[in-house]
């Protein structure tokens, strides 16, 4: 298992406003002598009732409680996300103790303490210091990794516009150990944690950003910015290269907004990598479906229909910062869809780059044309694999829901390998088929090499998988994720906060990072 923190600087730099709060440290003193506002200790759940750990036994002895019976007469049951505060009392210097359940001790994973994490920022979201205990009984790199990402996600605010939130917030968590923990994993998982975390954070800021203030120029400026001083180079593809590049996927698009398309390549290419890796991300900027119009409810979130692109960008600045040695290319495929007089109309054809012809028969199924042509893009460059990201179809949420993302390949290596990660992350994949010899006709045109749509209400989300393989160079591995349901959260809960999730930046990273070893 690759870890980020070897090669982790003092601090990195996420977010569009420059910083990360909370920070986070490996605490060096006992936890009853921290003098933070609030210490944090973990229980467990049980059918007889609570289980202490060993932290929240020696607080609650120096504090002269009696625990585990004070809690049972509060009602207080331990169950994965509960958290209650006390006042402190005899040898514990703090101002207060917090108490935070695990759930079941036997269902204990590094998703569960990500998960706990979150609803403790939320709960203590007002609490400028904290000391937080690592979980114990699972690796310690991996305990504190997910606590640390677990608190930063649920500590998330988007507040670029809000003029008067200055609202107490977390600004710094000590990490302790939990007893026998060697402090060398925790602090590597602790930088570890930063950085997933940080790419979340970049990933969701960019798409809780409205999209008036994200059109495609607006979007490729943006990332330079965020990209300044790294190691990261940044080509965009303006409206006249993509004219004469042929990327009719990205210009037909475009053609219903005075705004012009944009193909951001962004390239890090450390010394000494031997493999190369490229992202590709959607990036519809707004999606109003075009003159296939979508119903005004439909069209309130669409300000997300860039979040593989986000995602790109976030994964690329994050391998530079922390010093991959792997080349990655990111292609961010910025469009805007528009309805006008000059907007694109069903049963048009477009020509994409590399030559194939698309009819399209819904200007609302406009992903996969402008993936196309960054597919078509990637592929010239000869890579050892490639991974396309993008909030694509409708279907993928009736098949799997919102917490679970379609995958789709060419390549059962690479399948696995991102299944791997999405399980060490908690950014779920469920590998759904390509067959080809089953559904090719799905997308067959009478007019055209292929059609932009399938069969209604049929495999959507396999269909769309198998137009987006027309255009992958033959021999390279390959693989589709469709994040439609993973990208938004309709509700806070765990690490997530409603609105943007960032997913799945961190399953992505951590991809890359395996693939480095």
């Amino acid at each position: 298992m690759s870890r980020l923190g070897e090669s982790l600087p003092a601090r990195t730099v996420a977010g569009l406003e420059g910083e990360i709060v909370p920070s986070f440290t490996l605490a060096r003193g006992a936890l009853l002598r921290s003098t933070a506002d609030v210490v944090v200790v973990w229980v467990h759940c049980t059918s007889d009732g609570i289980v202490l750990t060993e932290a929240a036994r020696e607080v609650a002895e120096a504090a002269g409680i009696g625990l585990a019976s004070h809690l049972a007469a509060l009602g207080f049951d331990g169950a994965l996300g509960s958290v209650t505060t006390l006042a402190t009392s005899g040898d514990v210097a703090a101002g207060a103790i917090a108490i935070a359940g695990l759930g079941s001790e036997d269902e204990l994973t590094s998703d569960v303490v990500r998960r706990a994490g979150g609803e403790l920022a939320r709960a203590l979201s007002r609490v400028p210091r904290l000391s937080v205990v690592v979980p114990d009984g699972l690796d310690a790199a991996a305990a504190a990794q997910a606590l640390v990402e677990g608190i930063e996600l649920g500590a998330y605010r988007y507040d670029e516009f809000r003029a008067d939130d200055d609202a107490p917030r977390i600004e710094s968590v000590s990490v302790h150990p939990a007893e026998g923990m060697d402090r060398r994993e925790v602090k590597r998982g602790i930088a570890d944690g930063e950085v997933y975390a940080a790419a979340a954070v970049l990933t969701r800021d960019l798409v809780n950003l409205p999209p008036g203030h994200k059109r495609p120029t607006m979007l490729s400026a943006r990332v330079k910015q965020e990209l300044k001083g790294t190691d990261v180079k940044v080509k965009v593809l303006g409206e006249p290269e993509l004219t004469r590049g042929g990327y009719g996927g990205l210009l037909g698009v475009c053609r219903g907004s005075e705004e012009p398309p944009q193909l951001v390549q962004l390239t890090y290419a450390p010394a000494g990598a031997t493999r190369h890796v490229v992202l590709v991300g959607k990036g519809i900027t707004f999606d109003s479906g075009g003159l296939s119009l979508k119903p005004p409810a439909s069209m309130m979130t669409m300000k997300m229909d860039m979040g593989g692109a986000a995602c790109v960008l976030a994964t690329v600045k994050a391998a530079a910062e922390i010093g991959l040695k792997l080349k990655v290319t990111g292609l961010m495929a910025l469009a805007e869809n528009m309805p006008s007089g000059t907007a694109i109309r069903p049963s048009d054809v477009l020509t994409m780059h590399g030559g194939k012809t698309v009819e399209v028969l819904n200007t609302d199924a406009e992903g996969r044309l402008v993936l196309a042509d960054a597919l078509v893009h990637g592929s010239a460059l000869k890579p050892d694999a490639m991974v396309d990201l993008a909030t694509l179809t409708g279907a993928v949420l009736v098949a799997l829901g919102d917490k679970i993302g379609g995958l789709m390949a060419n390549d059962d290596g690479i399948a696995d390998a991102l299944l791997a990660a999405s399980e060490a992350t908690g950014e779920r994949l469920w590998r759904l088929p390509l067959p080809s010899d089953l559904y090719a006709d799905h997308i067959k045109s009478d007019v055209a090499d292929i059609k932009n749509i399938g069969k209604t209400g049929q495999a959507g989300t396999i269909s769309a998988g198998l137009f987006l393989q027309h255009f992958v160079g033959e021999g390279i591995p390959w693989a589709h994720v469709d994040i439609a349901g993973l990208a938004w959260a309709d509700a806070s809960s765990g690490h997530e906060t409603k609105g943007a999730t960032g997913a799945p930046v961190r399953m992505l990273l951590r991809w890359l990072a395996d693939q480095a070893v």
